[in-house]
């Protein structure tokens, strides 16, 4: 194993937090703040509780679920998009670098933008109300697997990107929809029944009931599976991935 390669890669990746903060770090704080402010202050004083508890408090796992899964899969994206149009991805084949540290790198740098960026929002939550942490081992494994999955999903689609339009459309007509159909911001008993299937079917419920379930010890899914779910993802997502990169599925000319 190339440690030493692998350090570069990732150190490399993790350098863009800083170089474009602004972007990467300050505008989710600010959304998140924003999210806040309408969702948690103004409309949780009229919705009350759920589920015993107050309604900001029952939003804050889900917005930082929201964010962990943007920032992994936009970081990862962007970045092996960015390498194959500035045909900078030859210069990252040529090091002596196996396939499955390349993905390593990538997914690390992904991994930890998406922490990063859900740290700020833990932050500003912290401000509006005393969000907790009921099961700290549970949050960690929601946090870190579901940021690797979408890293792996960005991997894939920035593998598949023509240009920007495409590497654009995951994020618009996929990510952000299921997200909000997810359970972001309401529970799944307020919603009929004849539509409470189509929420049991979306895997980002599975994600944000599970991250809730870590912080406020609420949940209203199978956990059990859940963690199979999040495992076979994992799993199926890294083996596509790094056949790919073996392939050399359009990095290679």
């Amino acid at each position: 194993m190339n440690t030493i390669g692998l350090y570069a890669l990732i150190e490399y990746e993790v350098s863009k937090l800083w170089r474009v903060w602004i972007q990467i770090l300050v505008t989710p704080w600010i959304s998140a703040l924003l999210y806040i402010l309408i969702f948690g202050q103004i409309v949780g004083r009229r919705i009350g509780e759920i589920s015993g508890v107050s309604y900001i408090d029952f939003v804050v796992p889900g917005l930082l679920m929201m964010n962990v899964m943007q920032s992994a899969f936009s970081h990862t994206s962007s970045s092996l998009y960015f390498r194959r149009f500035v045909k900078n991805i030859e210069e990252l084949l040529a090091a002596p670098l196996s396939y499955m540290e390349m993905v390593a790198g990538f997914v690390t740098g992904g991994i930890i933008r998406g922490l990063v960026v859900a740290a700020g929002v833990y932050a500003v939550a912290f401000l509006f109300t005393a969000t907790s942490v009921a099961h700290i081992f549970l949050f960690i494994f929601y946090s870190v697997s579901v940021a690797l999955i979408f890293s792996l999903l960005g991997l894939l689609i920035g593998l598949w990107s023509e240009n920007f339009e495409q590497l654009a459309i995951p994020q618009t007509f996929v990510i952000m929809p299921l997200t909000f159909l997810g359970g972001l911001f309401n529970s799944i008993h307020m919603l009929p029944e004849k539509f409470q299937w189509f929420v049991k079917i979306n895997p980002f419920f599975y994600f944000v009931d599970g991250l809730r379930y870590s912080m406020i010890g609420i949940s209203e899914s199978n956990r059990t599976l859940g963690f199979v779910l999040i495992f076979a993802l994992v799993f199926g997502l890294g083996f596509l991935v790094w056949y790919l990169f073996k392939k050399g599925y359009k990095i290679r000319t």
